[in-house]
């Protein structure tokens, strides 16, 4: 079944149907669901959401827009919300450089803050990246984190991607990759191996074709799926089974 490794069904778009979708993902052979924290309260509500569906997995973490709303207090209670039994990893942490919600500086210090604690309870990271492609590489390979992770949307390019896989990464690959203007994405689909590659929505964003401009849930994965079977000249069932693959030893080998 598929694994959708990056979604935010806590979202408030999600609030009058989002039981109904849940309740209909094995319908459309979705197998397990990793619901993904940015900030404070979307962690709890990705552990809240976890202890309601067996299939749900948690991240928890401080996107760079929200950095500027951490502090060591803050940061207590993060720690503390990782230790549940089905957050699986520690994200989505990164650089954003693109709309500077918070200043870089801070963007930086607490994106290595929590590196070192994934590392410190060896969980993988869940890692955002935009307008930041060669500093956030950079940061990632300081850090030297034991369990790796996923660099989530990826947008960079086909050569630095063949560099995470070579250190452990995964890339994921969501809705993007469908699109018309997707060239860099689909030559990274192209070069790296598929045993590298995980599937996401980043729902409720960024919606495949032909469901784009739509709101984005884990429906929509089998034409993420379709798509990359066309690249790699694959079957679609083993697109799904590969990355299935992936998404478990990366995220539930450890629990």
């Amino acid at each position: 079944m598929i694994f959708e490794t990056h979604a935010h069904f806590d979202d408030r778009r999600f609030k009058d149907d989002r039981d109904e979708i849940l309740n209909s993902l094995k319908d459309f052979n979705i197998g397990n669901v990793i619901n993904i924290g940015a900030d404070m309260k979307s962690s709890k509500r990705s552990i809240d959401l976890a202890k309601k569906y067996d299939f749900i997995y948690a991240s928890v973490g401080v996107h760079p827009h929200s950095a500027k709303d951490l502090n060591d207090d803050e940061f207590l209670r993060l720690k503390e919300m990782a230790k549940h039994k089905k957050v699986v990893a520690i994200g989505e942490i990164g650089l954003d450089f693109y709309y500077n919600y918070s200043e870089k500086d801070i963007q930086r210090f607490w994106f290595k803050k929590q590196m070192e604690f994934a590392n410190e309870i060896n969980l993988p990271v869940i890692i955002h990246s935009r307008d930041a492609d060669q500093e956030t590489f950079d940061m990632i390979m300081q850090a030297d984190i034991k369990k790796k992770g996923v660099i989530h949307c990826y947008s960079g390019s086909a050569e630095m991607a063949k560099e995470y896989v070579k250190k452990g990464y995964y890339i994921g690959v969501g809705g993007v990759v469908t699109f018309p203007s997707a060239k860099k994405l689909v030559e990274t689909v192209e070069k790296i191996p598929i045993e590298y590659i995980l599937l996401e929505t980043d729902c409720p964003y960024m919606a495949p074709v032909p469901k784009r401009g739509e709101r984005n849930d884990s429906r929509y994965l089998e034409y993420i799926s379709i798509k990359v079977s066309e690249i790699k000249k694959m079957s679609t069932s083993e697109v799904i089974e590969k990355t299935e693959e992936n998404a478990k030893r990366l995220f539930l080998n450890h629990k």
